[in-house]
């Protein structure tokens, strides 16, 4: 009997553990400004001039230019991407692109309800980009033809879908518009059923394979942090984070496992994956230097501030006379509000191993 070679027998076992995750055939992303990779700058003339976040120094770390992504270099679905062996993903608005190895359907400032539901609250003016997930998933359709033909299920079954995280902007409307905190709890379940049936019209198109992000800790932002300032001690946790918006946080994330969790039951041949995004910022605020960074709710980019986070949201990152620090590597906060590429990259490991995300894309 012939005995295969030691280094045959370890490239085999590596292709049984990660599986279909090494040969995805696209990427295809949902999302808000914390995924978009350009998709508001897709003209010939490129970035608007009203959007800040594609002015310098957005997007000098890696890329020496603004794309539209709201850091300075990548975003996570740019690291997922490099590690799957996938071509960085088009935004979905790109004339003319090939987005058969995939594409990225998010945009800044997307909500996960739509218009209306905010008009009916009295936030019709706190909306100021009206291409909410439904909307995302139709652009997404649009593309089917283009990307799979009359095969899509199969096709679709072999590639990775991102979803969000969805619900940031929800949240900020109305908080940023003034509603008490208790009104904008009473939003949270109906904002997980959107996300819900969303993944549920998905899965109905193909997607079989699907990371669900829950929303970030709010509260650990420099930019709630700055603007919704306590004399109270006890307003704040250990890591210095305002508890009433983390707390926000933590119960749309709760509903939102619970809500994965069905769906798994529901959709047997469905790999739902839940990536724990508020768990590994609220680590890296932490400990920071875990993460090879320095600095954890100190901004990277802007005019400066009073206080410990350099953040002043009348010079923000991209406007006039704001500038990036030197060590963007070091920071996890970019401009208030966004990660950093550093960070970013950190996430992306996480989800992939499996640290921060349950199951881990890598870990068939």
């Amino acid at each position: 009997m012939l005995r295969a070679p030691a280094v045959l027998i370890v490239f085999l076992l590596s292709v049984a553990q990660h599986g279909r995750s090494q040969s995805y055939n696209a990427i295809y992303s949902f999302g808000d400004s914390i995924s978009d990779t350009g998709n508001l700058c897709t003209g010939s003339g490129g970035c608007p001039s009203w959007l800040t976040t594609g002015q310098p120094p957005y997007g000098n770390t890696h890329f020496g230019r603004p794309t539209g992504r709201c850091t300075d270099g990548r975003v996570v679905v740019d690291f997922l991407a490099e590690h799957l062996g996938l071509p960085l993903l088009p935004p979905s608005k790109a004339s003319g692109g090939d987005f058969k190895k995939g594409a990225n359907m998010a945009i800044i400032g997307a909500t996960t309800m739509d218009f209306d539901f905010f008009k009916s609250h009295g936030l019709g003016n706190s909306i100021w980009n009206n291409g909410p997930l439904g909307t995302q998933i139709q652009w997404f359709q649009q593309l089917m033809p283009a990307i799979c033909g009359t095969d899509c299920k199969s096709y679709l079954n072999n590639s990775l879908f991102v979803v969000g995280e969805f619900g940031g902007n929800d949240y900020n409307a109305p908080l940023f518009g003034g509603k008490p905190m208790a009104e904008v709890r009473t939003y949270v379940p109906q904002i997980i059923d959107k996300i819900t049936s969303s993944l549920e019209a998905l899965i109905e198109l193909g997607a079989v394979e699907m990371v669900v992000p829950g929303v970030l800790p709010i509260g650990c932002f420099p930019l709630y942090l700055t603007l919704y300032p306590s004399s109270n001690k006890d307003d704040y946790d250990e890591i210095g984070c305002l508890k009433s918006f983390n707390n926000l946080s933590s119960y749309h994330n709760d509903l939102l496992k619970q809500a994965v969790s069905g769906l798994r039951s529901k959709h047997a041949g469905v790999r739902l994956m839940y990536a724990h995004f508020y768990a590994q910022v609220a680590d890296m605020v932490r400990s920071p230097e875990t993460f090879g960074l320095k600095y954890g709710l100190r901004v990277c980019c802007g005019a400066g501030g009073q206080g410990r986070y350099n953040y002043n949201n009348r010079a923000r990152c991209g406007m006039a006379g704001a500038s990036a620090c030197g060590d963007p590597e070091k920071h996890l906060v970019w401009d208030g509000i966004h990660l950093t590429d550093a960070a970013y990259r950190a996430v992306a490991d996480g989800w992939l191993n499996g640290t921060y995300c349950s199951p881990g894309i890598l870990l068939h």
